[in-house]
């Protein structure tokens, strides 16, 4: 339970450090990629200093995916943030717990119950719910905020996915060495968009996004610990239903955003649907 209580504590303040960068105005892709690259390094650098680095065929291919779809998906939730008030985008980002929740049960056949079927279904509703719901302050279509929180739940969940898979194929010796090739990987593709869109990093962006980075090496090394240890169906919703209620009382006390009635009823559904996976797992 320990790793429970502490990868739900490190996950909440991962995507706050991410809202404190928007909130400065900070290039979402300079921090982004700075902590992915910071990451990779300090744990190449304990691995080396070790002589531990294990990695086979398998691992390299698992690091290679997720990093992928983790730049992505990080890409997705920061420019999100610009367009959308952040308790809709914090709860899409947080409600992704049910696509590895289902993958769980459907590849790999951990425990399940109906209401989990429930709980991913109101997950969707509530999506609905937040969308149409969203503050008038956002100067962006329903429609459109709509698929960009959807690319946010898909992005997220399957990078979710990627990592729990670590455990089913017997890869749980080599998880500092896979979160290695994510980082470098991750970090990599992040600056090659940066050159691309010709941005000059800024210092302070480089110096949230190295702080990011430290952060991000133990808590990554900590959720992974914690899926090798307990139920991906354990795990995930307990993840999320506690760090979407942080994230919701954040947003309203501490960054002083204002959903309206519609928005708060879908922020609800969400924890509902949340709390139904838990109590069915």
């Amino acid at each position: 339970m320990i790793w429970l209580i502490g990868t739900s504590l490190l996950d909440f303040g991962f995507a706050q450090l991410f809202k404190f960068g928007q909130s400065r105005g900070f290039h979402s892709h300079v921090v982004v990629s700075t902590n992915y690259l910071v990451l990779a390094a300090i744990l190449s650098t304990y691995l080396f200093l070790e002589d531990c680095f294990v990695l086979s065929r398998s691992g390299l291919i698992t690091g290679l995916v997720t990093g992928s779809v983790f730049v992505a998906s990080l890409f997705a939730m920061t420019s999100a943030l610009s367009r959308a008030p952040g308790a809709a985008v914090f709860t899409a980002f947080r409600m992704s717990v049910a696509i590895p929740v289902a993958a769980g049960l459907i590849l790999w056949q951990e425990p399940s119950a109906p209401m989990q079927v429930v709980g991913v279904a109101l997950a969707l509703v509530a999506l609905g719910l937040m969308t149409s719901g969203m503050d008038a302050s956002y100067h962006i279509r329903r429609w459109k905020l709509f698929f960009i929180l959807v690319a946010v739940f898909l992005l997220q969940g399957i990078s979710h996915s990627c990592l729990r898979s670590v455990h089913y194929n017997g890869l749980d010796q080599e998880h500092l060495g896979i979160l290695v090739v994510i980082g470098w990987t991750a970090g990599v593709i992040g600056w090659i968009s940066i050159f691309l869109r010709g941005r000059r990093p800024r210092i302070p962006e480089l110096k949230l996004g190295a702080f990011i980075g430290i952060y991000n090496s133990l808590a990554l090394t900590v959720f992974l610990i914690a899926l090798s240890k307990m139920p991906g169906t354990v795990v995930f919703p307990v993840l999320g239903c506690s760090v979407v209620l942080l994230d919701n009382l954040t947003a309203h006390f501490f960054w002083k955003e204002h959903l309206n009635y519609v928005a708060r009823v879908g922020v609800g559904v969400a924890v509902i649907a949340i709390f139904l996976v838990v109590s069915a797992a």
